[in-house]
């Protein structure tokens, strides 16, 4: 489409690697995982720079719970494919499961992400 620089165009809001992190957790959770909480803190070491992602994944009914086991069986090996980013570390931190009054499962994970050169 022609644009003669006098009428803006719209932005496009890029993705952060927080909002990739988001989106590859849900996907590994089936899509049965709501994160509740996601926290985000730079990260650097004298040769690497990147930030410490610290999610809490709630898996709410059977269904849920059954793939929230399976998230957590898989996430420490699971060779993410975030653009810009390595995962260098993922690991769950604490699983809190919950049979009453409804099966819920809550997943505490950290992830380690380093800028890819």
């Amino acid at each position: 489409m022609y644009n003669d620089n006098k009428t803006p165009r719209p932005s496009r809001s890029r993705r952060s690697a927080a909002d990739r992190v988001r989106k590859a957790m849900l996907k590994l959770s089936e899509h049965h995982g709501q994160v509740i909480t996601h926290t985000e803190r730079a990260w650097a070491s004298i040769t690497f720079a990147g930030t410490r992602h610290s999610l809490s994944i709630l898996f709410a009914g059977d269904e849920a719970v059954e793939a929230g086991e399976r998230f957590v069986a898989t996430l420490p090996d699971h060779e993410f494919a975030i653009p810009g980013q390595l995962v260098a570390d993922a690991g769950v931190v604490e699983v809190e499961h919950r049979l009453s009054p409804s099966p819920r499962l809550v997943v505490q994970c950290d992830l380690l992400l380093l800028e890819d050169a």
